[in-house]
């Protein structure tokens, strides 16, 4: 039986991974266009729940909204919204996860909260939108165990343990078996705290003793949970931090980005679900990197880029820029970035990134652990308005995926070709989550509304692939340009602060 099982799950993946690389994707729905429900704000939080049976959405209105597919449709992918949590946040949602085997769902958000809502059974039929859920009555944790905004939640094969990050530095493991009193001073101590700004953080379900955490630094870092004993990784210059090890560091090659003094940042990463070995890494201002715990440190195995740029636009390394207006782009470009200015989470501040790097990058604790060069780029998208996460996708994680400013969803494969861009958003797509089984994912970013894709046997509507070029070509001009504005800008600004005798401060709001 075991047998003819696992030949079965090969067979089902084969036949998915098929469907994702022969048939175009389109978009198939969109979630919360209806005015009677939906969010009001920008998605920041995407993410499956109950093995793909339900889809939760959070975002900068404070709530999260439960999809579930309904029976009784004849649309292919007819989710609607079944339950809207009032999570009482004070600030803009940007990660919800449901704990596994429960019915438990945790949120993090800006208030540096983070909070557990019990939601019961969530229904399969009646009308959209038909429970409304008060935190006054769903709310059965508030911890507020961080100093500082809380990015990203983890979960593990438990209803009871999961993870979370902050910008304060820290990683904490939250366990809803035992009580303590945030008030009172009580809070067990963080897994690990560095000292610099933490933002997003990922782990793999075949090794949950190992996560990935980055932020504010030109690296990603991979902790280990397992006690070695003694203090042999602290000889060999993995420094101890609690009960984790930092075993390795994840970087750049010299000359990739970020050595032109501007200020270092990793707005997001993941690791693979289906090897646990894979690991992606999304640089501000740059692009995506491919890692691999299995590869031995300070070795050169990065592969080249991506024939789609031209050697000129590859070599180019535009500095980091967030929600810049370009005056002397087209009238389009500009009422895009009004609306991120007016409408972008305060997930995409703006940072004063042209600071001397010995005023604001603090010693690097784990400067000795070795350092794994990445197996391959992914370039292409343009991430600099907001915090874009970083995905794979397919049944094998066969592809790699990540918005972009231009509202465009980029998908490459492994060897770095470019397999589709899809438009995903009127202004930036900043998460995008495959369901765990069906060739189906989701994304959002400044609209208000979810969108569905999956593969079409017709052609697709919302595939921008023959305009590939010229959206690669102005991601990469808008970019340059919006460096050189940054630039201008930033220098008046240090002026202005030397005259008034005072030190240039991070505008991190």
């Amino acid at each position: 039986m075991a047998l003819s099982a696992t030949r079965n799950a090969r067979a089902h993946r084969r036949l998915l991974s098929n469907r994702w690389s022969t048939l175009d994707f389109d978009r198939v729905n969109v979630l919360g266009d209806d005015a009677s429900y939906g969010h009001s704000g920008c998605v920041n939080a995407l993410s499956w729940a109950r093995d793909g049976e339900l889809l939760l959405s959070g975002g900068d209105d404070r709530t999260v909204q439960i999809w579930r597919m309904d029976p009784t449709s004849e649309d292919a992918y007819p989710f609607v919204c079944r339950s809207i949590i009032q999570t009482g946040h004070l600030a803009n949602i940007f990660n919800a996860q449901m704990l596994p085997h429960s019915s438990n769902i945790a949120t993090v958000a800006g208030d540096g909260q983070v909070r557990v809502h019990e939601v019961g059974e969530i229904g399969h039929s009646g009308p959209p939108a038909s429970s409304l859920l008060s935190s006054r009555h769903t709310c059965t944790h508030r911890l507020h165990c961080h100093d500082n905004r809380v990015k990203r939640i983890t979960t593990e094969d438990s209803p009871h343990l999961f993870l979370t990050v902050g910008e304060d530095g820290t990683v904490r493991q939250h366990d809803l078996r035992t009580h303590h009193s945030c008030n009172y001073g009580a809070c067990p101590p963080p897994l690990l705290k560095l000292n610099f700004e933490l933002n997003t953080l990922s782990s793999a379900p075949l090794t949950p003793f190992q996560f990935v955490v980055a932020g504010e630094s030109s690296y990603g870092y991979l902790f280990d949970r397992r006690q070695a004993g003694r203090f042999l990784q602290e000889e060999k210059g993995m420094v101890e931090n609690g009960m984790t090890h930092c075993i390795r560091r994840f970087g750049r090659t010299s000359g990739s980005g970020g050595d032109d003094g501007t200020r270092e940042h990793i707005s997001g990463s993941r690791m693979s679900a289906y090897n646990s070995h894979e690991l992606l890494l999304s640089y501000h201002a740059d692009g995506v990197y491919l890692y691999s715990t299995r590869d031995e440190p300070e070795e050169n195995n990065m592969a080249s880029t991506s024939g789609l740029l031209s050697s000129d636009a590859q070599s180019s390394k535009p500095a980091p820029a967030k929600r810049v207006r370009d005056e002397s782009s087209s009238a389009s470009d500009d009422e895009m970035d009004i609306d991120i200015d007016e409408h972008a989470s305060e997930d995409g501040d703006e940072h004063d990134l042209f600071r001397r790097p010995e005023e604001y990058t603090p010693p690097d604790s784990y400067s000795g652990v070795p350092t794994v060069l990445p197996r391959q780029r992914f370039a292409g998208a343009r991430n600099i308005a907001t915090v874009k996460d970083v995905n794979f996708l397919g049944p094998e994680d066969e592809f790699v995926a990540s918005g972009s400013d231009c509202g465009n969803i980029f998908i490459w494969r492994k060897d770095g070709t470019l397999h589709d861009i899809l438009e995903g958003d009127s202004t930036t797509v900043n998460v995008i989550e495959g369901h765990p089984h069906l060739p189906l994912f989701a994304a959002s970013g400044i609209d208000t509304t979810v969108k569905l894709f999956a593969p079409v046997s017709v052609p697709s509507v919302f595939s921008r692939m023959s305009s590939a070029e010229s959206i690669i070509a102005a991601n990469a001009a808008r970019a340059s340009r919006s460096f050189v504005k940054l630039r201008r800008r930033d220098f008046t600004a240090l002026l202005a602060a030397v005259a008034a005798d005072e030190n240039p401060q991070c505008n991190h709001q």
